[in-house]
């Protein structure tokens, strides 16, 4: 990086209050390893809403986002930054990157846990320091630490299609590769949002027969078109699944999920990321169905490549792009994320910095 850059970031001061849009100026070397990029679109998720609305405990003021899409304006020249795939980034590379940021040297990396790192910091999550200042894609440019999973997205998938990928896409990916093989699999998704829309078309492509439960009439219809053989607005507790992913987070999903599953299955719970009243299951039922119940959370470098390469192949067979709504500027940032909560046919919402 040469020369002076002026950055753009929307602040969030904590619950109830509007966000602030504040400036700072780039103008030092970049540190070794660290990669800056401009943020070309970045997309509303869930768990923003859930931060906004203090259902999380998060901390402020922070940079929410982290579902963005972006082109390197900046490497180390003392350390250039790689790629997942092992080749050095270089400025005009059009990426997506991990919501985590891990060590690579705690006990829980080397046990290649290192989406949960004992020193784990998160794009969208951290609080305002001097150290990382630009740590979230609700701004112009967002800089990357060393110890990121940098993907380059190919050209032909769209902004708005590409943004999910850092966060919803390669959720999916890791809460599929827990469920195992499913060509031939009957797999239940419970809830249609981005993620059980998603996971229908990537369960769908795997050959597995899909049947996706949602109270939203829309979403019903909706994933009829992302590869559902069935969609309901509810099920009852028929031993039926070999597998289901869960989705939605509510507690009832959950116990709908497990009860679904005939002998041998396997429940995938990712939805469930605040907090809920406890659920209720069958010890009895788990140890004699041989059932197994597993959890997802944050995800693995090869997730977010396998949830790029999904878009890639796939994007122009399911309306992905129709999931995002218009861009907002980013001093439109409260009124984005108004619409996210009244507008639950529109996926995400997009801000375009």
């Amino acid at each position: 990086m040469t020369g002076s850059i002026t950055a753009r970031y929307a602040r969030w001061d904590g619950v109830g209050r509007p966000f602030c849009v504040a400036s700072t100026s780039l103008t030092e070397p970049l540190r070794p390893g660290h990669v800056l990029v401009a943020v070309d679109l970045a997309t509303v998720c869930g768990s923003d809403l859930h931060t906004v609305l203090g259902h999380r405990v998060s901390p402020c003021p922070s940079v929410l986002g982290h579902e963005q899409v972006g082109t390197v304006v900046g490497v180390s020249d003392e350390e250039p930054s790689l790629a997942v795939d092992g080749t050095p980034l270089a400025v005009g590379d059009r990426v997506v990157w991990s919501v985590t940021v891990s060590c690579g040297r705690c006990a829980l990396c080397e046990r290649g846990l290192r989406q949960k790192c004992r020193g784990l910091r998160k794009y969208g999550h951290e609080r305002i320091d001097d150290g990382w200042l630009l740590s979230g894609g609700f701004a112009t440019h967002c800089e990357l630490l060393p110890g990121t999973a940098i993907v380059r997205m190919p050209a032909q998938v769209p902004d708005a299609v590409a943004g999910p990928a850092s966060c919803a896409t390669a959720t999916v990916a890791c809460t599929l590769a827990a469920a195992g093989p499913l060509a031939g699999r009957r797999v239940l998704v419970s809830g249609a949002g981005m993620l059980g829309v998603t996971a229908t078309a990537m369960a769908a492509e795997a050959d597995a027969e899909v049947v996706v439960v949602d109270p939203d009439a829309r979403r019903r219809s909706l994933a009829r078109r992302f590869g559902a053989a069935e969609v309901a607005g509810s099920i009852g507790g028929t031993e039926s699944f070999d597998v289901a992913l869960e989705l939605s987070g509510s507690p009832d999903a959950v116990e709908t999920s497990v009860r679904a599953l005939r002998t041998g299955g396997r429940a995938v719970l990712a939805g469930s990321v605040s907090a809920g009243r406890p659920v209720a299951v069958d010890p009895e039922r788990i140890v004699r169905g041989l059932l197994t119940i597993a959890g997802v959370h944050n995800y693995r470098a090869q997730d977010l490549v396998a949830g790029v390469r999904f878009l890639a192949e796939h994007h122009g067979r399911y309306p992905f792009a129709e999931l995002v709504g218009r861009g907002h500027r980013l001093d439109r940032i409260d009124a984005a994320l108004a619409a996210a909560r009244s507008s639950p046919e529109v996926l995400r919402q997009a801000i375009t910095p």
